[in-house]
């Protein structure tokens, strides 16, 4: 017999997406945390989490300059000291970062160095599922951001609490209560009637909903099914009444990852209620040709993220946005024969927003204290980030979500 929580999962499959080449909306729906005496008051406040999936080249992103053990090991890959843009004394940004660099001149950048955790697992599956677990034990069920707006407090049939850009909903974003809409393309969102996707007006799907209206909600999963196709519908056409408010202050890129970050934009402008929105940037696992390879990803991603910024700035919302962004691991310091890097463990995290406290966080791990044949032994374990985020900024108790108290970090600002 299907659980509660597998249904949660797995959504609804009348819940789907229009034919088209790419995969635009696997889930769809949302429905109201039920223990709301629990529930943890909503402060406004809106996490945007990156995937940097494939494992990030931490050194060639956050580049310590004028280190020679890392010239002598990147001889090919490496940055020379005069083409890094300068942050603090003894570390710069990869010189495709430009626009994040403008972004740490006006203080709403912050980077977190040597993130990792204890026993590294280069393994892509399983080191994902422990950063999206929050758990390298991986004792912990769901995910530790559907842990955490499971907490939380919203209006009954929110919709969009959590929303995720992208096919199907993540792990880190799976939890009891809270399911999330996940959706590439809004104007493909929403029921599939005759072929063609409905937003609730149309007569098969008002027939639908009677009829799930006479189900009764003390049958099994009655309820649930209840709030699930009205958190459908109702998704549906507040996302199309944001698309029709919304204009972009800035020029995205013409790339999925800037059209996605446009849609996140969308949400918050619109304020259809998101708390965490997450979006995944792929292909950072660099083992060849990491030169031409990491700088096209560097563009991509600060292209994206600046006009998010700017955009989210220029509609007044940038003081409550918070992007965070994470990868499984980082990359051997020793580059390969390939003229690339294979996995490596400890990396770097990005934290923008106008909440963020500018700096440089965690000790840089050394060069010359290299562990598992020729690995960064990680400083900062990602727990401590995580803590930080879920507290200081998503205003929840981070102790019952990750196992124990982690200390915090000060990259975000104090309210």
């Amino acid at each position: 017999m299907l659980s509660r929580r597998d249904f949660v999962r797995g959504g609804v499959a009348l819940v789907t997406i229009g034919s088209g080449a790419q995969s635009l909306l696997k889930v769809a729906v949302a429905f109201a945390a039920q223990n709301p005496a629990d529930a943890v008051p909503d402060n406004g406040k809106i996490l945007v989490l990156v995937q940097m999936a494939g494992g990030n080249d931490g050194l060639n992103t956050l580049v310590p300059v004028g280190d020679p053990t890392y010239h002598a090991v990147r001889k090919r890959i490496g940055f020379e000291d005069e083409a890094v843009l300068p942050l603090e004394a003894g570390f710069g940004l990869a010189p495709q970062l430009t626009g994040l660099k403008g972004l740490w001149d006006e203080g709403r950048l912050a980077l977190v160095r040597g993130v990792g955790y204890p026993n590294q697992n280069y393994s892509h599956f399983k080191s994902m599922a422990i950063w999206q677990a929050g758990d390298p034990e991986l004792k912990l069920q769901d995910g530790w951001l559907g842990r955490t707006l499971d907490t939380m407090e919203a209006e009954a049939h929110d919709p969009f609490q959590g929303f995720n850009i992208g096919g199907s909903t993540p792990p880190e974003l799976r939890g009891e209560k809270v399911a999330v809409p996940s959706v590439q393309n809004p104007v493909e969102y929403g029921f599939q009637v005759g072929g063609k996707v409905g937003d609730g007006s149309d007569g098969r799907t008002a027939t639908l909903m009677k009829l799930y209206e006479q189900y009764p909600a003390s049958s099994p999963y009655g309820v649930l099914l209840e709030t699930t196709v009205e958190s459908a519908v109702s998704s549906a056409q507040a996302l199309k009444a944001a698309g029709a408010r919304y204009r972009p202050a800035v020029t995205y890129p013409s790339t999925s990852f800037g059209s996605g970050l446009s849609v996140l934009a969308e949400a918050i402008v619109a304020d259809l209620g998101m708390r965490v929105g997450h979006i995944t940037l792929g292909g950072f696992d660099t083992h060849a040709r990491e030169v031409d390879d990491h700088a096209r990803l560097m563009t991509e991603l600060d292209q994206g993220l600046t006009a998010f910024y700017r955009d989210l700035a220029a509609h007044g919302k940038a003081e409550n946005a918070l992007v965070l962004t994470w990868s499984e691991f980082g990359r051997r310091v020793e580059e390969n024969a390939n003229e690339g890097t294979d996995h490596g463990a400890a990396s770097v995290m990005f934290a923008l927003g106008g909440g963020v406290q500018k700096g440089l966080y965690g000790d840089q791990p050394s060069l010359a204290r290299l562990v598992d044949n020729g690995n960064l032994a990680f400083t900062t374990d990602f727990r401590r980030v995580y803590a930080t985020v879920i507290e200081r900024w998503l205003g929840v108790p981070s102790a019952p979500l990750l196992g124990k108290a982690w200390e915090q970090i000060p990259f975000i600002r104090a309210a």
